[in-house]
């Protein structure tokens, strides 16, 4: 690596030796800063063009890129209706999280989504970026930190818009499920564009689309509605038991009211007696939020001469995403609210006094209840994106640089309503004046003061200067030695906050995710491409990273690229990579959730896992995830209509950043008892943690990649592009300090499926174009449950259009043309919704006209 870095930098330094190339044939492919003439490179790149795009049927940048075989799993979309980054949608290459995966759009940085998935991720939100606008994507599938630097551990996206277009182009699309849940779908696109860089020395694109589609409930699906999954194994009735007296679910509190059911308590936990209340809450679950998005993005070019262009780009965003977040507010043991001065919750007694409507007997006692009658809690979460970057670009002494300034945010503004009222509630208990056992007889006032709608803000925005050039520095015997260099300026900026109900400790278990902080990071990189001999080229890069809060990264790599004959091609490449900690891991944060553990010594229920708080931290002294990556791959070419390739990918990571499990707090509560707050009862309370580099992760597998083209006459054409990612291993530690465990094809770290595949072909005849897809997801073990697998998946998708004049198409969509649901997963809620969802069948329409 020192002598690596030598080299770069004397090659940096003495970049005059060189002789001006003509590189108008030439392009740069992600991954790179050098133009080359070949198709193929020494990395795998998967290219999607606007056709592709088209040939999907689908409405969003996010619904095409987790489609392709690559997203192993641990990515998230609007079905992450939980999330504190709800509506959102993102990508994780290699199963290793939305962190690990850079998105790019036109190859810079845009900022990240306004606060963090899962509390720790920061990442790109696709459903705010556009979709008419895209002219191609590529996806990098291995490590690209020597050339981008951070978060492309996994891999890069990069999201090509349209430079150049003339005419215009008018799109409506209207779909509906085919399963009666309701759910329809309408988009609108627009693209047009006037001028050509080389004739009329200026180019100006527009375009913008708009989507909107309704919310899907549980209960609107037939096969979910009654949330009873017993004919599955290890399924259960999944109703919720509530209203009662102390700890015992059986002492009933009042009787059969609103959604409540009396219902034999060993229906919901096999091996209990008695009967209980309880609801079904289904009708208080929402799959897939409502949505309506508009995405616009304009591109102007100008030469100022034969060697000088300037540019702009504008790319703005709005989101929003509306759902059922949950039941009402269910009241009893762990009730809690936020106390601000000690950054720690405060317990919230639920004890009916003496005296009380619902307190028959002669002393306090606690309760649990579920306060129906104010109704289901709401969120709302809208989102405005914005990116404007400007630059220059050209040819100058020989050499081909891009200069530029870019700003880009990301605001959220969340709402949420029918949360409760602290101290509305404690007044309530106190006076008696809220009755829990027949809720009807509650007047409208006291529900109404009770009722509390909040506004969670949060933003992020990014500053970037980016400077690149290259040319060719001298020739050898093989050809032209490439050459790149540059320097990169960004400024990250997050201030995520939670609502002034919240900070006043007015509302009642209150999720929190605050995150305030800044960073600068510099960076310089260069890159040659040296040809050996004809057939064998050699790739070096190299990137420093100065971070002013953790400090620096190097991230070298180097490729190789043999062509011995025309059909085939070998390619390699060895990179060393890095993930800086992310603001919510390193700066002032706090975050407040809520999740199940089991502790054996609970006093009470020691074999059942039950609700506790959990209060993560920041660490100021992380410092970066580094890997290490190797990627092994070739390419047959048989036939200009056909090709396989084959590549081979490992990355090891190191100091991955994490917080201890709770079976590890739990197990080690002698040693470090901070960590743990428990009740007057005994009972756990709370989990303290804090992020820290902990183990290694060790990922490797398999990529195919097929493409076959019959070329015919009175039949068309047919065009088979096939891919196939096999995952070898995905090994982590189960707890801090334990050995690797592979979870490849098991969901010990979120569901990894060995395989994934996508499979298209397309028929093109006369006027007609149609494509079916098929979409595989393999089965996997679900842990939790020694011995329970989940079934392999796969849907078909059919995609029609018929050219109707030269300027006017229709389209026929039909999403899962078979109505296949997802596999039953014990370990959710029927099924995991990061590999798959439940719409069913949907059809949609399309007309498209060029004018």
């Amino acid at each position: 690596m020192k002598q690596l870095s030598l080299v770069l930098a004397i090659a940096a330094a003495f970049p005059t030796f060189a002789a001006a190339q003509d590189e108008l044939q030439r392009v740069v492919i992600t991954g790179s800063n050098i133009r080359v003439t070949q198709k193929e490179g020494a990395s795998a790149v998967q290219v999607i063009t606007a056709k592709d795009l088209e040939a999907t049927g689908k409405t969003a940048v996010a619904d095409v890129l987790r489609a392709i075989s690559a997203n192993s799993g641990n990515s998230y979309n609007e079905q992450f209706t939980g999330s504190f980054s709800a509506g959102t949608a993102g990508l994780s290459l290699r199963g290793l999280g939305q962190k690990n995966t850079l998105i790019l759009v036109n190859g810079k940085r845009v900022s990240s989504f306004a606060t963090a998935q899962n509390l720790q991720e920061t990442f790109v939100d696709l459903n705010s970026l556009p979709m008419e606008a895209v002219q191609r994507i590529e996806v990098l599938k291995d490590g690209a930190s020597s050339v981008y630097g951070s978060d492309a551990v996994a891999g890069v996206v990069n999201i090509i818009l349209y430079q150049e277009y003339t005419g215009t182009e008018l799109k409506a699309q209207v779909g509906s499920s085919t399963e009666g849940t309701g759910q329809t779908e309408k988009s609108v696109a627009l693209k047009t564009g006037f001028g050509k860089l080389d004739s009329d020395g200026y180019s100006v694109v527009f375009s913008a689309d708009a989507m909107e589609r309704d919310k899907l409930q549980q209960s609107d699906v037939s096969w979910l509605a009654g949330s009873d999954f017993r004919g599955y194994k290890n399924g259960t009735l999944a109703w919720v038991p509530t209203n009662y007296y102390g700890t015992d679910p059986t002492k009933l509190l009042g009787g059969a009211q609103g959604p409540l059911q009396l219902l034999p308590y060993g229906d919901i936990t096999p091996g209990k007696t008695g009967t209980v209340l309880a609801y079904n809450p289904a009708q208080y679950k929402t799959l897939i939020p409502g949505v309506k998005r508009v995405h616009t993005a304009l591109r102007g070019t100008l030469r100022l001469n034969q060697d000088t262009d300037v540019y702009a780009d504008l790319m703005y965003g709005y989101s929003s995403a509306a759902q059922t977040f949950s039941a009402p507010l269910s009241v009893g043991t762990g009730l809690r609210a936020w106390n601000n001065a000690t950054q720690s919750l405060d317990n919230i007694a639920v004890t009916l006094p003496v005296g009380h409507p619902n307190n028959p007997g002669t002393t306090p006692v606690d309760i649990n209840a579920t306060l129906f009658d104010l109704g289901p809690r709401m969120k709302v979460g809208r989102v405005d994106f914005y990116r404007a970057l400007t630059g220059v670009k050209g040819t100058a002494a020989g050499w081909t640089y891009d200069a530029s300034l870019g700003r880009s945010g990301s605001k959220l503004k969340e709402t949420v309503d029918n949360f409760v009222n602290r101290y509305v509630f404690q007044d309530a208990l106190a006076k008696g004046s809220y009755n829990f056992a027949d809720q009807s007889k509650n007047s409208e006032a006291i529900r109404q003061s009770l009722r509390l709608a909040t506004l969670r803000p949060a933003e992020s925005t990014l500053t970037t200067v980016d400077f690149s050039a290259s040319k060719d520095l001298f020739s050898l015997p093989a050809g032209d030695v490439g050459f790149a260099f540059g320097a990169q300026w960004r400024r990250e900026e997050m201030d995520s906050n939670t609502s002034t109900a919240v900070l006043s400790g007015t509302e009642l278990r209150p999720a929190i995710n605050i995150i305030k902080g800044q960073r600068d990071v510099t960076a310089v990189f260069a890159e040659f491409n040296v040809p050996l001999r004809k057939e064998l080229s050699l790739n070096l890069a190299g990137r420093g990273d100065h971070y002013d809060d953790f400090g620096s990264a190097f991230s070298p790599k180097a490729s190789l690229r043999y062509e011995p004959y025309q059909w085939l091609l070998l390619r390699g490449t060895a990179s060393r990579g890095f993930r800086a900690p992310s603001l919510p891991e390193i700066t002032n944060s706090t975050a407040v959730s809520y999740a199940n553990v089991l502790d054996p010594r609970d006093p009470i229920s020691p074999t059942q896992a039950r609700g506790i708080t959990n209060i993560t931290r920041a660490n100021p002294d992380l410092g970066p995830e580094r890997s290490n990556n190797v990627d092994l791959g070739f390419v047959i070419a048989p036939s200009k209509n056909s090709s396989i390739g084959v590549d081979y990918y490992r990355i090891r990571q190191k100091g991955v950043i994490g917080t201890e499990s709770a079976d590890t707090i739990i197990a080690n509560e002698a040693t470090a008892p901070q960590n743990i707050v428990r009740g007057a009862d005994g009972r756990i309370l709370t989990l303290y943690r804090q992020y820290a580099n902990q183990g290694e992760r060790r990922v490797s597998g398999v990529d195919i990649d097929l493409r076959q083209r019959f070329v015919g006459k009175e039949w068309g054409n047919l065009t088979i592009n096939g891919q196939l990612s096999r995952v070898l291993k995905f090994e982590a530690p189960l707890s801090t300090g334990a050995a690797l465990t592979n979870g490849a094809g098991t969901n010990y770290f979120g569901s990894i499926p060995k395989w994934r595949g996508v499979t298209a072909a397309t028929w093109d005849i006369g006027n007609w174009a149609s494509t079916l897809t098929w979409t595989y997801v393999d089965g996997y073990e679900q842990t939790t449950r020694k011995g329970d697998t989940v079934a392999p998946f796969a849907t078909v998708d059919l995609n029609v259009a018929w050219q109707v004049t030269p300027k006017t198409s229709l389209g026929l969509t039909v999403l899962n043309l078979a109505n296949t649901r997802p596999s039953w997963d014990s370990s959710q809620s029927f099924f995991d919704y990061t590999q798959a969802d439940p719409r069913g069948r949907f059809a949609s329409l399309k007309l498209t006209h060029k004018f």
